[in-house]
């Protein structure tokens, strides 16, 4: 798919938790609105969107989003487009997991959402050392 990428993480020891709440407040400060699923044991989801209103009109249903997965000492990270999962927030872990995350997305959306991915995953990476 254009545009998503996986990043693989072996023997870091990260906390998944405050991996997740480092690219949420990254999202956050760059103007994303953002939502989370409850994480589960080994899956956290979180859905970012730029406001504006051409945005709204022409992709009212893309997100950024993020899916981390594993344990602390081994973990992937992959970054995407997907739909905008309306309340995301009390979504079960196991409906997401069968429902379509990431989506294809068209040439003009993919060099804006290439540029996003590379500087959230430059970012998450300096924090996880």
């Amino acid at each position: 798919m254009i545009g998503e990428k996986e990043e693989h993480f072996e023997g870091k020891g990260t906390q998944l938790d405050a991996l997740e709440s480092h690219i949420e407040e990254y999202l956050k400060g760059d103007g994303f609105t953002v939502q989370t699923a409850p994480p589960s044991d080994d899956t956290r989801i979180i859905q970012a969107k730029k406001g504006g209103w051409l945005r709204d009109v022409v992709a009212a249903d893309r997100a950024l989003t993020i899916t981390i997965t594993g344990t602390p000492a081994d973990f992937k990270v992959k970054v995407g487009i997907g739909k905008w999962l309306q309340h995301l927030g009390v979504a079960a872990i196991e409906t997401l997991l069968v429902s379509e995350l990431f989506l294809f997305v068209d040439v003009a959306d993919t060099m804006w959402n290439l540029e996003i991915e590379d500087k959230l995953i430059a970012d998450f990476k300096k924090f996880i050392g």
